[in-house]
C-alpha cells in the first residue's frame, strides 16, 4: 500500500437517535404537564451539546425527529448544529413534517465518510410527512447503502412504507436500515421485510422505549447478511423519550478496501 493511501475502514461505528427535537421526557405525565416545552426552545441547546459529545465517538449517526428550524428549536437546524459540534465533515437532513413555524421535523445524517449519493424519498401513508433518507457510500460493488427512516404508528402504513423501502434496497447487497421503526422485530411487517431483503433480524434487539423504563424494542439498526453486527446495544438516556442505540459493523473486504 502506498504511504499516502488511506487506512482501510474495516468497521463502522453507528449511532441512531430519535432526539425529540432536543427535548426530554422522563415519565408519561410529562407529555401533558410539560407540553409547553415541546413548542419552545427551553433547555434544548444543553441537551444537544450532551448528544454531540456522544455522537463524536461514532462514524455514522442517524437522527430522527431533529428540528430543522422552527420556534421550538430557536430556529436552529439541529442536524447542522450537531454535525459542527461533534466534528462531522458531512451531514444531510430530510425535512418531513412541518407544523407552521412551531415545529419542523426531519431525519438527519452525520458522517465521517464522504457520501457519494444522497436522495430524499417521501414514504407512502394516509398522512403525509414520513420520509426515508437514502445515502450511498462508495461506488458499485464496493458501496454501502444506508436508509434512515422514522415510520408511522399504524401497522398498515408501516407495511406500505417497508415495502417501499424494500424497493429502495433492491440491487444493493451491502445495506443498513436505521431508525425509529415504531415496531418490534417480531411484527408481521418486519417479518415480511426480512423475507424479501437480505436484512437480518438481531437475536436480542435492545429495548429503547420509553427511555425512563424501556419495555419495547422499536428503534433498530438492521444490517444485510454481508455485514456483521459485532455489537448492538442501547445507551443511557440523554434526551428524548427513546434511548439511543449503537452498533459496531464489520464491513466485507471490498467495502473495507474502498
Amino acid at each position: 500500500m502506498p504511504p499516502d493511501a488511506p487506512t482501510p475502514t474495516t468497521h463502522l461505528d453507528v449511532l441512531s437517535c430519535n432526539i425529540l427535537a432536543g427535548g426530554s421526557v422522563k415519565r408519561y405525565r410529562e407529555y401533558v404537564t410539560q407540553s409547553w416545552k415541546h413548542v419552545v426552545p427551553h433547555g434544548r441547546r444543553a441537551n444537544l451539546d450532551g448528544l454531540a459529545a456522544l455522537a463524536s465517538r461514532y462514524d455514522l449517526v442517524a437522527l430522527q425527529e431533529a428540528d430543522f428550524g422552527s420556534l421550538r428549536s430557536g430556529f436552529m437546524n439541529q442536524t447542522q448544529y450537531l454535525a459542527e459540534s461533534a466534528g462531522f465533515p458531512f451531514w444531510s437532513h430530510q425535512p418531513n413534517r412541518r407544523m407552521a413555524k412551531v415545529a419542523n421535523s426531519c431525519n438527519g445524517m452525520l458522517a465521517r465518510l464522504r457520501p457519494t449519493e444522497v436522495i430524499d424519498y417521501p414514504l407512502p401513508g394516509r398522512i403525509r410527512g414520513r420520509g426515508a433518507l437514502w445515502v450511498r457510500f462508495g461506488e458499485d460493488a464496493a458501496s454501502l447503502v444506508v436508509v434512515i427512516a422514522h415510520l408511522s404508528l399504524g401497522p398498515k402504513a408501516r407495511a406500505f412504507q417497508l415495502a417501499y423501502i424494500t424497493e429502495l434496497l433492491q440491487g444493493h447487497p451491502n445495506a443498513l436500515l436505521i431508525g425509529d421503526l415504531n415496531t418490534p422485530i417480531e411484527s408481521p411487517e418486519l417479518r415480511t421485510l426480512f423475507a424479501t431483503t437480505s436484512l437480518q433480524a438481531p437475536e436480542q434487539p435492545p429495548l429503547t422505549f420509553p427511555s425512563w423504563a424501556p419495555k419495547r424494542a422499536i428503534d433498530h439498526i438492521l444490517a444485510s447478511s454481508t455485514l456483521v453486527v459485532e455489537d448492538l446495544r442501547a445507551l443511557p438516556h440523554l434526551v428524548s423519550d427513546h434511548l439511543p442505540i449503537a452498533a459496531r459493523i464489520r464491513l466485507p473486504e471490498p467495502l473495507a478496501r474502498g
